[in-house]
Formats: C-alpha cells, sequence, structure tokens
C-alpha cells in the first residue's frame, strides 16, 4: 500500500483533517510514520528530484496553514506515500485552502520564507543575501564607537572632518584638534595591545594559548593543534563536522547546553536547517562513526557527551560520546589532523589525546 514501515500500519489519512490545522498535524503522524529525520527527507526528495530543504519541513510543520501545493507533493513522495495516496493529500489540501479562502482565514499559506524568489528553496546555492545568507558581521571600524559609515550624509571618502576643513582657527578647531590627538593615543595603546596579544599566542597570531573551559552558552569549539574551529561545509546535506580556520566558521554556531551530573549537549544554529544537536548516529555503534549534525531527539543517535579535561595543567578538553555503544570512545579529527577540513568522528580514545583535544572559546 506504501513504502513507509515506521508505524507497522498504514499511512495517516488525511481525508480525517478537518481544518488546517488536522492537515498540519496528520502531516507530522506521516513524517513520524515514515520513520525518516528531517536531513533523510531532504535526501530522499532530492533523489526523487525534488527539492527539500529541512528548515522549509520545520516551518512546515509548525505552522497552522495548508502548505503549498509543490511543497506538500515533495513532502509526501519524500515520506513515501503511493501515488494514489498522494492525490488524496493534494485533494484534502485544495478543499481546506478554499474553505479557508472563502472563511477569511487565510488557511492558505501561500508564500513560504525558506524558498527563494525562484520557488525551489534549495539552500545548496551561491550565498546571497536572502534566506540562508551567512550573516555579515560589521568590521571592527564599523563597530568603533562614533564611526562614521561612508554611506552616511556628509561623508566623503578621504574627507574625515568634512566641511571644518575651510574653517578659521579657532575653540571649536581646538576641540577637534584634541579630539585628533585623543584618537592618535588610543591607537598607540591598541597597538601596545596588540604587540602584548601577539605574545601570548601560539605563532599564529589568530588564536591565544590558553585553554577554555566548558560552560553554557555560545562557542566556538577549537582544535588544539592545528587551532582550527568546528563546522560544516556551507551547502552539504550531511551534516558531517569538519576542521576550518575559526575566522568565519559559522555555518552552523555552537552552543554548550548543561544538562547536569557533568553531561553536555553541543546545540547548533545553522543559517539554512536551523536548530539542532551535534551527535554520533546509530547509537555509536559503529567504531569510526561520522561527528554530525542534525535535528535534536532522534533516540537513534549519542547526542549527549562528557567534556573531560586532559593533562595536568589542563591542556585541553575531550568531547566523550556519554553512554555511546562502542566504549572508550573520543571525538576525533581523522586523517590529516592538520589539514583545513579534515573530518571528524567517533574513534578509540588514546593516550596521548592527539586531535582529541579542544577549547570551548567564548563569542
Amino acid at each position: 500500500m506504501t513504502e513507509g514501515t515506521a508505524g507497522g500500519g498504514g499511512a495517516p489519512d488525511p481525508r480525517e483533517a478537518t481544518d488546517a490545522a488536522s492537515f498540519i498535524a496528520r502531516l507530522q503522524q506521516l513524517k513520524d510514520w515514515s520513520g525518516l529525520t528531517y536531513r533523510d527527507l531532504s535526501a530522499r526528495a532530492e533523489a526523487l528530484g525534488d527539492v527539500l530543504p529541512r528548515s522549509t519541513v520545520a516551518n512546515m510543520l509548525a505552522r497552522s496553514t495548508v502548505p503549498r501545493e509543490e511543497l506538500l507533493t515533495s513532502f509526501v513522495r519524500a515520506c513515501g506515500v503511493a501515488p494514489g495516496e498522494l492525490e488524496n493529500w493534494l485533494s484534502v489540501r485544495k478543499e481546506l485552502a478554499v474553505r479557508g479562502v472563502y472563511a477569511g482565514t487565510g488557511a492558505e499559506d501561500d508564500g513560504d520564507p525558506d524558498v527563494d524568489a525562484g520557488g525551489d528553496g534549495d539552500p545548496d546555492g551561491e550565498e546571497g543575501a536572502g534566506a540562508g545568507a551567512t550573516p555579515v558581521w560589521p568590521t571592527a571600524a564599523e563597530a568603533a564607537p562614533g564611526a562614521v559609515s561612508p554611506s552616511e550624509p556628509g561623508a566623503e571618502p578621504g574627507d574625515e572632518d568634512g566641511p571644518e576643513d575651510d574653517e578659521p582657527p579657532g575653540p571649536h578647531h581646538r576641540v577637534r584638534r584634541t579630539l585628533v590627538s585623543l584618537v592618535a593615543v588610543s591607537g598607540l595603546v591598541l597597538a601596545a595591545v596588540s604587540v602584548v596579544g601577539a605574545l601570548v599566542t601560539d605563532g599564529s597570531g589568530d588564536r591565544p594559548k590558553t585553554v577554555t573551559a566548558p560552560a553554557a552558552g555560545d562557542v566556538q569549539i577549537r582544535v588544539i593543534g592545528p587551532d582550527l574551529c568546528l563546522n560544516e561545509r556551507r551547502g552539504g546535506r550531511s551534516g558531517q563536522i569538519h576542521q576550518r580556520p575559526c575566522e568565519g566558521a559559522d555555518v552552523p554556531r555552537y552552543a554548550l547546553k548543561d544538562l547536569g551530573s557533568g553531561e553536555w549537549r553541543i546545540v547548533s544554529d545553522h543559517p539554512d536547517y536551523g536548530p539542532g544537536c551535534s551527535g554520533i548516529p546509530s547509537g555509536g555503534r559503529i567504531a569510526e562513526a561520522a561527528f554530525e549534525d542534525s535535528e535534536c531527539g532522534d533516540t537513534s543517535r549519542v547526542e549527549t557527551f562528557r567534556l573531560e579535561p586532559f593533562g595536568s595543567p589542563v591542556t585541553g578538553y575531550r568531547i566523550v560520546p556519554a553512554r555511546s555503544a562502542t566504549p572508550d570512545s573520543c571525538v576525533t579529527v581523522v586523517g590529516d589532523r592538520t589539514a583545513e577540513w579534515a573530518k571528524l568522528a567517533q574513534a578509540p580514545c588514546r593516550a596521548d589525546a592527539a586531535g582529541q583535544l579542544f577549547s570551548f572559546d567564548r563569542r
């Protein structure tokens, strides 16, 4: 009758839905019945020639309006519903959408903020200024108090002092001269601080040698040694975590959640896929299973970790999967441990902890 097997019975019947809310509830039941995660649905839709970003599915199931017909078709097909049953879903959706329009309830979802103007909703395209684009953070100069943007009225390139240059010397001119002197002194102080900072770095000039202990809140997870940071590849669908230069390592942004009893969850905020959790698939039964990001709450994954200090004094922290089916395992940089974009996976904890030590730098 259908391809899904998670529930052990037939797929939910959309004809039991009487309004948009109950229709969305049936869609959630269909996802549960399929036994597929958001990432699985996205990959399966792609294999069928459809486009179904994870964030789009999550938003669809969180709304109280019926989805667009194209989105519904991609979702139902990915869940494994037979073609004949797909027609039932489309018929009920059309009836509820028309009913909602005449009732003035706006029951049809005419737009999806996760889908671009072309309608394909593909997060794998080039990064741009639309939804899912990498945030552009201000430079230090732009963020400085009193900084003037070149686009502001009266600000001309190379003309920091503006029209005051034509004024005769006077009290106002002296004030400006005093301010320039203060800025110069501040620059000297900042330069001195930079020199001191360079003396305590590890030689790269980018990262301090100090190791930061885990604490709840936003963090950048840095690999001790190569001083690269954990991140995914933008546009990838696997959720595989790699190491890359820390500058711009924002796909996703990570945070630690203290679960108590020495256990932690590593949560993520992906610009394309939204909130998630880092984990080890299949309960850690595979000895070298990938360390990956996916949606939280998948009971088949290990999503809880112990962050154990190593060495005396502490030279870093191990990320140890809690209750993994493969004991004595640590999250490890595999392959060339110094290479950018090397993958991370579960591997046996090493006596020297090579490739297994991390710092949880505050953001």
